[in-house]
């Protein structure tokens, strides 16, 4: 009986140290992970994604890193600009890891050695910037750093991949300064706004008036026009039937009796204008023979039968 509990004693321990050295030699490394190997406290190798298996006791995984992209908080720091401004400035680093085996040995800790580099480094190129160009050149500020990084991490297995800066703090004497900048620029703004719309408003009323003027002197000569056309075509109108008239009368005179009424109309006409003449004047011109009226008449009966 004791015999038997020996063995099964043996039996759970063997299968104990079986279990136990199974997973101390088996090793999953999961996608996008590197796994680094120690042989008796020696770098051995380093292992990809993928099942392995290692010699129990005598391997073992000293390091592992992953080699997605990752991202560190860089903390706040106080930054004296070119012209004498401190300002607080926090950003976000973007870094990967691209050699496992430098990652591990290269240095302690290269996640607190980028973070402590990139702020000694936005040190300098701030002190190298002015206050207004440290909001107006972020990008190239980024892009310096990110740089200078890059170079300082590559003996680290570290490859930098973006630094952002994410805030920039202000005395509140400079922000109160910068509002009053800004400020009287939106004032400045708004009176070259308001003098333009002014100077428009001016322009498109002259403008106007000029346009006023063009047409009523267009009109005033289209006027002119329409009128000088109608005393000619009255003229003309006039002349017509003054010649048709005296057609008609010519005609007229040609007929029986018509030689007698022209004299009678003569007489008429002389004797009218005659009188008329009286009543206008005070002075009155009597002709050298007045009772010979009956002459005048002939003679100038005469004269239209010559017309005629």
């Amino acid at each position: 009986m004791n015999g038997t509990n020996i063995e099964t004693v043996l039996a759970i321990g063997f299968a104990i140290a079986v279990v136990i050295i199974i997973l101390k030699s088996a090793r999953i490394v999961p996608q996008r992970s590197n796994f680094v190997i120690e042989r008796l406290g020696k770098y051995s190798r380093t292992l990809d994604s993928g099942f392995h298996i290692l010699i129990p006791f005598i391997d073992k995984v000293a390091y592992q890193h992953t080699l997605k992209e990752e991202v560190i908080d860089v903390e706040r720091q106080a930054c004296v600009t070119r012209d004498n401004i401190q300002v607080g400035i926090n950003g976000v680093l973007y870094i990967q890891v691209v050699d496992a085996h430098k990652a591990s040995y290269g240095i302690n800790d290269y996640r607190y050695a980028a973070s402590q580099l990139a702020q000694t480094t936005m040190r300098s190129v701030i002190g190298q910037t002015d206050l207004d160009k440290t909001f107006e050149e972020r990008a190239r500020i980024n892009e310096i750093v990110v740089q200078a990084l890059d170079e300082a991490a590559s003996p680290w297995g570290i490859k930098v991949l973006r630094y952002e800066i994410s805030d920039i703090e202000l005395p509140m004497s400079i922000k109160d300064a910068l509002e009053q900048q800004m400020r009287a620029e939106r004032e400045r703004r708004a009176a070259i706004a308001k003098s333009e719309g002014e100077r428009q408003a001016m322009i498109n009323v002259s403008e106007g008036h000029k346009q006023e003027v063009i047409n009523l002197s267009e009109a005033e000569k289209q006027k002119q026009i329409n009128e000088a056309e109608g005393r000619a075509r009255e003229i003309e109108l006039i002349a017509e039937a003054t010649a048709e008239g005296l057609g008609k009368i010519a005609l007229a005179i040609q007929q029986p009796g018509g030689q007698d009424a022209v004299s009678l109309r003569v007489a008429e006409q002389y004797v009218k204008e005659f009188g008329n003449l009286a009543k206008e004047t005070n002075t009155l011109i009597l002709p050298a023979q007045l009772a010979d009226i009956g002459s005048a008449v002939a003679g100038l009966t005469e004269i239209i039968k010559k017309k005629s």
